[in-house]
């Protein structure tokens, strides 16, 4: 039975989304089918993570409230990246290749903080039965979002205009 332990479900959509980058960079591939892909898993993951881990996190004196408030920073930086690449019309162009090399650096970064941080604090910190219970949570919460399409360019204009008026 795969794993709900919450630390290894991120990890796991992380490298799903290392995967995703290499199709991306590929112009043989189908590169809107790939971007729509790492969308809608990009926007669920992030809006889980802040919706259920984040929060649960929160309350662990050994890990960083800054750590937190800093990844949610670099989520709204990672949807700017990636709206500016979803409203690029021609996978072929050169605008597509910066914007999508822009969001690879913003999420690359994002990813390996995190699990240098609070991934590492949360493994170090959190009971394991107390992670499989955040895993179930956060993995409720991520098929929610999926199933809404929560990649969709309107979406994640709405996502990124509502952080700006945070």
């Amino acid at each position: 039975m795969p794993s709900t332990d919450v630390v290894e479900l991120i990890l796991r959509d992380h490298r799903r989304m290392e995967e995703l980058f290499r199709t991306l960079r590929n112009v043989e591939a189908d590169r809107a089918a790939a971007l729509a892909e790492f969308a809608d898993l990009l926007i669920a993951h992030a809006s889980a993570e802040e919706d259920e881990v984040y929060p649960a996190l929160r309350r662990y004196k050994n890990v960083e409230g800054e750590d937190v408030d800093h990844s949610v920073h670099e989520h709204h930086e990672a949807n700017e990246a990636l709206l500016a690449l979803l409203e690029v019309e021609d996978t072929a162009s050169d605008e597509w290749d910066d914007k999508l090399e822009e969001l690879v650096t913003a999420v690359n970064h994002h990813a390996d903080e995190e699990e240098r941080t609070l991934l590492n604090d949360a493994r170090e910190n959190v009971a394991d039965d107390r992670r499989r219970e955040l895993g179930q949570k956060f993995q409720e919460a991520r098929s929610r979002y999926l199933e809404s399409g929560c990649g969709s360019v309107e979406n994640v204009r709405k996502l990124v205009a509502a952080a700006a008026d945070d």
